[in-house]
């Protein structure tokens, strides 16, 4: 099999690390924008979180079943929706951090409108781009270089967002412009760089001529996914992973305005920790060289899990809250980079399950699981927030502050647990088995490997 140049790592890389550019923002600093700019209570706001992903989660399988219904073109079948996809997405980022409200009622739904707008721009601009993972190579080490690059550039859009954001915003006197303003200037940098993959990736992998056709229909969906374990046990774990990794970004911010007194302590403690983890990442191809993914993945679930632990359990201190963050960073970082890996496994092993390849389809009801994760997170910061007594833009009661804290620390340590035991339990396909999985289609297909 042919291996990828660093140029074309790095430009498949750069595609996360616009989105990152696009998706941080609503992940890290929408919920804030909603309750401290806009005015709405924290449990509406994680409403509107709630609610607009469970429906951006049905638009994925939409969103799949169309661009799979699509022939490839000249640049590929993927590349052309990511890339104009994104553009439409770097607009809808920017209207999310406005509101023309005047009244609750007509605050929330113009929040519930765009962001769930939002949502549907980011389903095809994601799920092609996902899609696009599995189509350059299927080469075991090289999908794993693929997945570091990719975990990479999330991770540096996540450092660069968490640390130039709000100091930016703070530029502004009125937040209200600052948002929109910052927000656009992330959403061109979200273009160029998923110009770059577009431009400089290749779509090489195509199923094999006599594969069956097959209309894309409810019962072929849920096919896709009732015929694969390794989707399935990936869908459950996500469920707890990226819902523990959104609810820490989102709840970083509220900690350090209230519980460490300075909100201006973000970027300084987002430059440490997210800079850690995406040294961390780096070490990820030789972690699967040694250990193979799926032992890697939990040992990096592992990791996270006593971090928090840990920190939880101490009193609040800048200095060991941020190392501790920090490990904690590292360690979740490692299997959400491997994660992009297994989703391309196991498109190839449902293709090799079924005589189909549907990588559109796979990757949009992958995405459906981060989607409700997503929700969970949403509802669990806002509805959170709002249980244990936080009021904005106010000191906060003894009683806030350690609900703030038990939100970051506390609900990732135990999500993570569960999801390291679901991996490590459910998960069945070995590195070993998906080399013979290749070699067996690419057997069907006539090719020599």
């Amino acid at each position: 099999m042919k291996k990828l140049s660093l140029k074309e790592k790095i430009s498949y890389g750069l595609g996360d690390f616009g989105n990152g550019f696009m998706f941080d923002l609503g992940q890290s600093y929408l919920l804030k924008f909603y309750t401290d700019v806009v005015g709405i209570a924290a449990g509406a706001a994680g409403g509107i979180f709630f609610f607009t992903k469970i429906f951006d989660a049905f638009m994925d399988p939409i969103a799949g079943t169309i661009i799979d219904s699509r022939k490839p073109g000249k640049n590929g079948k993927f590349k052309p929706i990511m890339f104009f996809a994104s553009i439409v997405l770097a607009i809808l980022t920017v209207i999310t951090f406005t509101n023309p409200g005047k009244t609750a009622t007509s605050k929330l739904l113009f929040a519930y409108a765009t962001y769930m707008i939002w949502g549907l721009g980011y389903s095809f601009t994601n799920v092609p781009y996902g899609s696009l993972g599995s189509v350059i190579t299927q080469d075991v080490q090289e999908r794993t270089s693929l997945a570091t690059f990719r975990q990479i550039g999330s991770s540096g859009a996540l450092l660069i967002t968490s640390v130039i954001f709000m100091p930016l915003v703070l530029v502004f006197h009125n937040p209200a412009i600052g948002y929109p303003v910052v927000a656009g200037i992330m959403g061109l940098i979200g273009i160029l760089s998923f110009y770059m993959t577009y431009k400089n990736t290749r779509e090489v992998v195509a199923p094999a001529e006599n594969v069956k056709k097959e209309k894309i229909t409810p019962k072929s969906i849920a096919v896709t996914i009732f015929t694969n374990r390794a989707l399935l046990t990936l869908i459950l774990m996500t469920i707890f992973s990226i819902s523990a990794y959104n609810i820490r970004s989102s709840l970083i911010v509220y900690y350090c305005q209230y519980n460490l007194g300075n909100v201006t302590l973000l970027p300084y403690i987002n430059f440490f920790t997210i800079g850690c983890a995406v040294l961390g990442v780096s070490f990820m191809p030789k972690l699967v060289g040694r250990f193979g993914k799926k032992r890697t993945a939990i040992i990096g679930f592992l990791i996270s899990v006593i971090a928090d632990s840990i920190n939880f359990l101490l009193p609040g201190n800048i200095y060991t809250f941020t190392i501790l963050l920090a490990i904690g960073f590292i360690g979740i970082s490692i299997p959400n980079g491997i994660t992009w890996a297994f989703v391309s496994d196991s498109i190839d092993y449902g293709e090799w399950r079924t005589g189909t390849r549907r990588e559109g389809i796979t990757y949009s009801v992958f995405n459906f699981a981060r989607k409700l994760a997503q929700s969970i997170a949403g509802l669990l910061s806002g509805w959170g927030l709002g249980f244990v007594g936080y009021v904005a833009n106010k000191k906060q009661s003894a009683h806030a502050l350690f609900g703030i804290k038990a939100l970051l620390m506390a609900y990732p340590a135990v999500a993570l647990l569960v999801a390291a035991l679901i991996i490590g339990l459910l998960y069945n396909l070995s590195d070993k088995k998906f080399t013979e999985i290749i070699e067996e289609l690419d057997a069907r297909k006539g090719k020599t490997v």
